[in-house]
């Protein structure tokens, strides 16, 4: 049997139509055949690859740290070199009340952790997270997901959960002092790359949505978690996307690219909020694999690729920002509605899913891998590693409208 029937046959499918690409290695923006057919990886991976595919530092750091050790014990009871440097050098990087770290195997645990981390802390039970919020998958971050399509064949799920709408702050007054937390996104995602706006009243826009959210969560003693799991580590032109807004959460949430393309998340919070995981009871949060050895040392090597200077890729000229700035200067056709977003968090907004979906896959038989978005579907998303080229951002858009007008 060929790879795609054993594919097909043995690995569980999420989907009727996989995209069921086959690749034999990857290097910088590109994703390989078998046969030897290149294409360039617009989407990284969902927004993981951001130091491009196979970075010859990365790959050193995970052979490196294997030849020491890998597993060793549970997270948190032995001392292991990896996870204390990474946790050193992400807090230098953090402000100040960020400054407790766990380390967790992807972004739907960091989830997990961070809304159990917010009912222990306030003795609370209300969650309040926004409608077509995505999370991840697993029954708690399922439950505060804003899309009841993909919840409603796994009710029950968590109780006490409350919806709101992105950008109105109207309804910021229904979180109260019952409420244990907030969740968010600093951008949201898979809605297809919606920002906040500012305050609609004053028109100002120092008093953007999050400030004004952040504000309401002070008054009701609220945590404010921030999920950053898609849009931090580089992804919007700052390592953090929160920084964007003036503004820092009680509680923050990484994965995808955080682990340089080995799998590593973490929720992360002030040591008077992180401590109560340690009594009453105790191991209030554990994990096996959280935090792994490998995974640290790949994670800390891309942080550094990222964030310490003179930080090529977060640089004003030449950086994300400018790169972004680079696809909505090309990207012009008529049939492009809109192309929003920040840094290389994109969203190319058609009339239709069916229009978008077209050109998707014209776009994947020309060599160019992008894709759309879960809660719309009609725009399509670019992400690709931060190191693109300028030469390769001109390519790819000669390809996407190529792809529109055939």
């Amino acid at each position: 049997m060929t790879n795609r029937q054993l594919f097909l046959n043995q690995l569980t499918q999420t989907s009727p139509a996989p995209m069921g690409l086959e690749i034999a290695r990857a290097k910088g923006v590109y994703l390989f055949s078998p046969q030897g057919k290149k294409y360039m990886d617009l989407i990284a991976g969902i927004s993981v690859s951001n130091i491009g595919h196979a970075h010859p530092k990365v790959v050193k750091a995970v052979k490196d740290q294997a030849e020491k050790f890998m597993h060793l014990m549970v997270y948190g009871e032995y001392v292991q070199s990896p996870q204390v440097k990474l946790a050193k050098r992400l807090t230098e990087l953090l402000p100040k009340k960020l400054s407790s770290i766990y380390f967790v195997n992807s972004g739907s645990e960091a989830v997990e952790g961070a809304l159990k981390l917010s009912k222990r802390f306030t003795r609370r039970t209300e969650i309040v997270a926004f409608k077509n919020a995505y999370h991840g998958s697993t029954h708690g971050a399922l439950s505060v997901m804003g899309n009841e399509t993909m919840k409603q064949a796994f009710r029950p799920l968590l109780p006490d959960v409350r919806f709101l709408e992105f950008n109105n702050e109207k309804q910021l007054e229904q979180i109260t002092n019952k409420t244990a937390c907030v969740i968010v996104e600093s951008i949201q995602g898979e809605a297809g790359v919606i920002e906040p706006v500012g305050n609609r009243q004053l028109a100002v826009s120092k008093n953007n949505f999050l400030q004004l959210l952040r504000k309401r969560c002070d008054e009701t003693g609220t945590l404010l978690i921030f999920d950053e799991i898609q849009t931090g580590m580089g992804r919007t032109g700052k390592l953090f996307a929160f920084e964007h807004y003036g503004i820092v959460p009680d509680v923050l949430c990484l994965a995808k690219a955080f682990g340089g393309g080995m799998p590593l998340g973490a929720f992360i919070s002030s040591k008077e909020i992180m401590s109560t995981l340690s009594h009453d009871p105790v191991l209030g949060h554990i994990t096996t694999f959280g935090g792994h050895p490998v995974c640290c040392a790949a994670a800390l090597t891309a942080l550094e690729l990222i964030a310490s200077p003179p930080a090529p890729l977060l640089k004003e000229k030449g950086g994300v920002s400018w790169k972004g700035e680079l696809f909505k200067k090309l990207l012009k056709h008529p049939r492009i509605k809109e192309v929003r977003g920040k840094g290389l968090l994109l969203a190319v907004q058609f009339s239709s899913e069916e229009e978008n979906k077209k050109i998707i896959s014209r776009c994947i038989q020309n060599g160019v891998v992008v894709d759309w978005f879960l809660f719309r579907s009609d725009a399509m998303r670019i992400a690709p590693p931060l190191t693109i080229s300028e030469k390769e951002i001109k390519k790819a858009c000669e390809v996407i409208l190529k792809s529109i007008d055939e």
